[in-house]
């Protein structure tokens, strides 16, 4: 039989999905694979909620699903993890991919530009107003299909229905999955989380005598285990339970029910038999294939007009995070290009992403973010080819395969300090063994963000401490220190003019901007992650060896034999996987105040309130002690000379640095001047900002 797209889409939130499904059941298309056939679901027009589109005009709002079939056959599919085994009858494999279109309602308003966002973890993206009024077209659409929280069919969502991988014969397939619990306390039952959503998979059985459910009282960053015991199988069960319905609990394969409750200073590791995998590459060709016709189509195959026909002549895919990662691994594997041998995007923006999102292999959790056992360090994550001597894998890089066919777009990446810290950057820049800087291609501008959170903080000139942050994945934990505020937003905002310039008209962007082991005057800014090298100052409250032993390291994990490496790509065997080595790591060297060198202006950072950090420690639970998963921190500096050597502070105060008030307006001036000359700040953002530093209640009486 055909995918069964309407037992899924009869779970949906979404209208008229389930009629759809059967439309699409019926009808044979006779055409090559790629969207086939779109269905709009509403037109919003003018859409008031937004504005303006293009030169203050209205705006329009699409939202629809695009119908798609693909060839297993095709190169450009056959790297698809499991894709023959997701076949229909008639030897093709068939997904729904919703989509969301933002443009000017005036079509003669349209600039010729089409940003297509990758939504994160399902979330439907609206482009910003500095790119409707520029009358750029907004493009949402789904790309992950594990049906799992976020990303579970819902009217607000992108998502993509895949098929699920069977047996040549139909059986069901099965594999080995693990699942964490962290911090959790009392005899209620607790699901299994990875980062924020439900896992996606559910147990082949019930019988927890078909599972290994173990506790662990400790673990260090690189993977090592200490007190590790055993549950007996009678002694914990699939099921929800309370203290109303008391152990055993109901049956239920998406909660886990221990006798006598959980103890919250351990992490309690599930490996169980998983059935029913996603073929979850689909979504890479689903995507590839929305952005392609949106770009070139004329119309479907039954005549539905593309709303955007003749109007998009260039192309930008962006991606946050989660998203920004898909990027990477989707150009990585070929997918931008289409099956008709045509590029796909003209420019890809992977943002606070340094890694390629763990996606095309079988039982693959897409949600992970690189704690213990969470692939997606694998393979080559630069984009030049360079060797991986440590890892002993062929030379590669991410552009290898666009290289071949001549398909690689124009790349702008940025990052901040977290994704140092806690996102396993570091190896894009030096590779795992980090003597060498690996070049750039000429098609790729990196800028560094020196000093902050993942995604930036709010941004703002005020003395008073923001509250110290939540550590990013569902119950990790608190941090330590308040909150970093080091804001991306007005460097976004420049990168976005560049970017445009760039694609549409060819002109340079400012040159690369990070920290490197060779500078252009021989500077050397990235160095090892130890206090020492680095030369973070003795801070009063901050741990005596801190920030050494905190780095996120790459481990180098062995998946066993059916694994791809370079491609991460095939099945897991080895689940948990033994660590084979941990890969250095190295992180900025930071100025006397603890603040990072060698990245772009921003005026937060130059005219500084406190030290800026990537990382933040965990106060309290399993993780005490460690890295706040990819949280920042920031430590304000004292107010007076007095207040700060009553504490042994070794950091001047802020009448030593300013004087007063009027000291730091000038002082945020003079920043945000040098970001302008260097093209990383837009004269508009620079006026704002220091109307702001002047409003401040920096040294303001």
């Amino acid at each position: 039989m055909l995918l069964n797209m309407s037992e899924v889409f009869r779970k949906s939130a979404v209208a008229g999905v389930t009629a759809a499904a059967a439309v699409l059941l019926a009808w044979a298309p006779p055409t090559q694979a790629r969207v086939t056939k779109i269905i709009i679901d509403s037109t919003l027009d003018p859409d008031a909620t937004i504005a303006p589109c293009g030169t203050g005009g209205a705006c329009k709002r699409i939202k629809g699903r695009a119908f798609g079939e693909l060839d297993p056959s095709d190169p450009l599919n056959a790297i698809i993890q499991d894709i023959d085994l997701g076949k229909d009858p008639d030897g093709k494999v068939r997904y729904v991919a919703t989509f969301q279109l933002v443009m000017p309602s005036d079509p003669s308003k349209m600039s010729g530009l089409m940003w297509h966002d990758v939504p994160n973890r399902g979330g439907r993206l609206t482009i910003v107003a500095a790119e409707r009024s520029a009358g750029d077209v907004g493009l949402s659409s789904g790309w992950q299909g594990d049906n799992s929280g976020a990303t579970a069919p819902a009217a607000n969502n992108d998502y993509v229905v895949v098929p699920v991988a069977k047996n040549p014969d139909g059986s069901q397939i099965t594999g080995k999955v693990l699942g964490r619990i962290l911090n959790a306390s009392g005899v209620n039952s607790q699901p299994i989380i990875v980062h924020s959503n439900p896992l996606p998979y559910k147990p082949a059985t019930l019988d927890t005598t078909q599972a290994t459910l173990v506790t662990r009282v400790h673990e260090t960053i690189e993977g090592v285990v200490t007190g590790e015991t055993p549950i007996a199988s009678s002694d914990w069960a699939w099921a929800t339970c309370s203290a109303a319905n008391p152990f055993p609990g109901t049956p239920s394969a998406t909660q886990i029910c221990v006798k006598g409750g959980f103890i919250p200073s351990r992490v309690y590791q599930v490996v169980f038999t998983a059935k029913d995998p996603y073929v979850l590459g689909v979504g890479f060709a689903a995507w590839r294939d929305v952005g392609s016709f949106f770009k070139y189509a004329t119309k479907d195959d039954i005549g539905t007009p593309n709303p955007l026909a003749g109007r998009i002549n260039w192309s930008i895919a962006r991606g946050v995070s989660q998203s920004g990662n898909y990027l990477r691994g989707s150009l990585h594997l070929g997918f931008n290009q289409d099956e008709a041998g045509r590029q796909v995007h003209d420019g890809m923006w992977p943002i606070i992403a340094g890694r390629r999102v763990a996606l095309n292999f079988r039982f693959a959790m897409p949600d992970g973010v690189l704690k213990l056992y969470e692939p997606g360090s694998e393979g080559p994550q630069w984009w030049h080819q360079f060797p991986d001597h440590v890892r002993g894998l062929p030379p590669g890089g991410i552009l290898d395969r666009c290289e071949a066919t001549h398909t690689c777009p124009k790349v702008v990446e940025h990052f901040g300090a977290a994704e140092i810290w806690g996102l396993k950057l570091g190896p894009e820049w030096v590779g795992t063994d980090p003597h060498n800087d690996i070049p750039l291609p000429k098609n790729v501008r990196r800028y560094y963000i020196p000093s902050t959170q993942h995604g930036g903080g709010n941004g703002g000139f005020s003395v008073t401490p923001l509250a110290a942050p939540s550590c990013p994945s569902t119950g990790y934990g608190d941090g330590t220190f308040a909150a970093n505020p080091v804001p991306h937003t007005q460097t976004v905002n420049a990168l976005r003019v560049h970017f445009r310039n760039w694609v549409m008209n060819g002109t340079l962007p400012p040159e690369s901007l990070y920290p490197t082991l060779r500078g252009p005057k021989g500077e050397r800014n990235l160095v090892e992650a130890t206090k020492a090298t680095m030369g973070f100052p003795s801070i009063p409250g901050v741990p005596p060896t801190a920030p050494t032993g905190l780095i996120n390291p790459v481990l180098d994990y062995d998946w066993g034999p059916e694994f791809n490496y370079s491609d991460a790509s095939g099945i897991q065997t080895n689940i948990p996987p033994p660590i084979k080595q941990v890969i250095k790591m190295l992180v900025p060297r930071v100025d006397a105040d603890g603040n990072e060198l060698g990245g772009v202006p921003v005026a937060l950072r130059d005219a500084p309130l406190g030290t800026y950090m990537g990382w933040n420690v965990t106060i309290a639970g399993f993780h005490q002690g460690k890295i706040c998963n990819y949280a920042g921190g920031m430590i304000p500096f004292a107010k007076t000379k007095a207040d700060r050597m009553a504490n042994g502070d070794p950091r001047l105060s802020l009448v030593e640095r300013y004087g007063d008030h009027a000291g730091y307006v000038a002082a945020v001036m003079a920043a945000t001047a040098n970001a302008v000359a260097q093209g990383f700040l837009l004269p508009a953002d620079k006026t704002a900002l220091d109307a702001a530093a002047a409003a401040s209640n920096v040294l303001n009486p």
